[in-house]
């Protein structure tokens, strides 16, 4: 999946939840690292989720920069992306 480059940029993932749902993850690039990923591997989100018929989006994937909110991230091998 391509990234989002339409005003703030995003890396675009999509994760299998099962049973024919699926969550598009959208990472912010200006405020967090990309994550490596490759098809099949494992990871853990934590950010603002809203649902749609497909299953959903998860986005706020990053530290929040004014320090008001938790803000999340994403784990992936160890390592956390926020």
């Amino acid at each position: 999946m391509h990234d989002d480059d339409d005003g703030s940029r995003h890396q675009r993932f999509v994760i299998d939840i099962g049973d024919s749902r699926t969550l598009l993850i959208a990472h912010n690039l200006d405020l967090a690292q990309r994550v490596p990923l490759g098809m099949g591997d494992r990871v853990q989100v934590r950010g603002m989720y809203e649902w749609n018929e497909l299953g959903g989006l998860v986005h706020w994937t990053h530290r929040d920069p004014q320090g008001i909110e938790d803000g999340g991230w994403v784990r992936y091998r160890r390592k956390v992306y926020s």
